[in-house]
């Protein structure tokens, strides 16, 4: 992958592709998923992912796209009551808004790899997603504050999920997951067992976004047809 590619075209996922010699994880990966899809590790890397396989979801979807803009609008108000001021978020918002508007009037794979490697549109939109995570947990604090380790929720946020290149917790999928209304499975390759770990967010939910975690790192998976409909 090209040090300047922030989001890949999709490879075959064949143990040549992910060069590797844990042969049974990564003859499992081959046998549920056709292709992976790189994304560059500096520290976005689970928001560039999501961002870009939730994007991609929506192609050819008029009604979908429809329905992620609304929520988009809505996630305005969201920021507000948890006291981000809007000239914070306003040009980021605005962004996502206009590479929404371009692939539903241009709705192919080159278009959306443009946008995604487009630094500042990029990082807009994983911006704009690490602001959104922030006001969930803030404005569900009760709940999300005892899984932190920080002096208080407003310090982790602003230190840890606000702030660019810094990895992500469980804690942040969980709220991301649940602002945006979501289901993923995050298949992770780390562990001596030699099985592959399955995490699906919120659990019990049938998972449509598919992220492979690696030494704290994350990729996009894309199912082979036919499994886990």
């Amino acid at each position: 992958m090209d040090e300047s590619t922030l989001v890949s075209i999709k490879e075959a996922t064949s143990a040549q592709t992910l060069e590797e010699t844990k042969a049974e994880k990564y003859q499992d990966i081959c046998h549920q998923f056709g292709f992976i899809r790189r994304v560059k590790g500096d520290g976005n890397c689970f928001y560039r992912a999501l961002c870009f396989t939730l994007v991609e979801s929506l192609l050819h979807n008029e009604s979908a796209i429809q329905r992620f803009r609304d929520m988009l609008v809505r996630s305005h108000q969201v920021l507000l009551a948890a006291g981000f001021d809007e000239s914070a978020f306003k040009d980021l918002f605005n962004t996502f808004n206009r590479v929404l508007e371009r692939i539903e009037t241009d709705a192919c794979e080159e278009t959306l790899l443009n946008l995604f490697n487009h630094q500042a549109t990029s990082d807009s939109m994983v911006q704009y997603l690490r602001l959104l995570t922030s006001a969930h947990l803030q404005s569900n604090a009760d709940f999300f504050q005892h899984f932190v380790e920080a002096p208080n929720l407003k310090a982790y946020c602003t230190q840890e999920v606000e702030a660019m290149a810094m990895e992500c917790d469980h804690v942040e999928i969980l709220a991301l997951s649940e602002e945006l209304d979501i289901s993923l499975c995050i298949i992770s390759m780390d562990g001596s067992d030699g099985h592959l770990t399955y995490h699906t967010i919120p659990e019990g939910s049938q998972p449509s976004l598919y992220l492979l975690y690696k030494t704290s790192h994350y990729d996009i998976l894309y199912k082979h047809r036919g499994h886990w409909k």
